[in-house]
């Protein structure tokens, strides 16, 4: 099993416009062979150390049963439809693959 962790950071006042198209792929996702979770999250300020909030991140939870899953995943024709749907809200990506220790 793998776990990815996905930064996603979304243009200023885009956020609500771009988690509505991304919830709304979700049960695409899930029905995917190796999904085990797949869950869009967002900061929640706390006043912790050293917590970083940012109000225009959308943090994804995933875990995989495989990297082969997770490749398949990405090339999947509805992640390609909502890649092409959210390509004008979405600053920039950052993406962690992460394995147990």
């Amino acid at each position: 099993m793998i776990n990815v962790i996905a930064s996603i950071h979304i243009k200023e006042g885009r956020l609500s416009e771009f988690i509505e198209i991304f919830k709304s792929n979700i049960p695409n996702v899930l029905e995917e062979k190796g999904c085990i979770e797949y869950v869009p999250t967002i900061d929640v300020p706390t006043g912790l150390p050293p917590q970083e909030s940012n109000n225009n991140v959308v943090t994804i939870i995933e875990k995989w049963g495989s990297l082969e899953d997770l490749q398949a995943h990405l090339s999947a024709p509805h992640m390609l439809a909502y890649k092409e749907k959210v390509k004008d809200l979405v600053d920039k990506v950052s993406l962690r693959v992460l394995g147990e220790a």
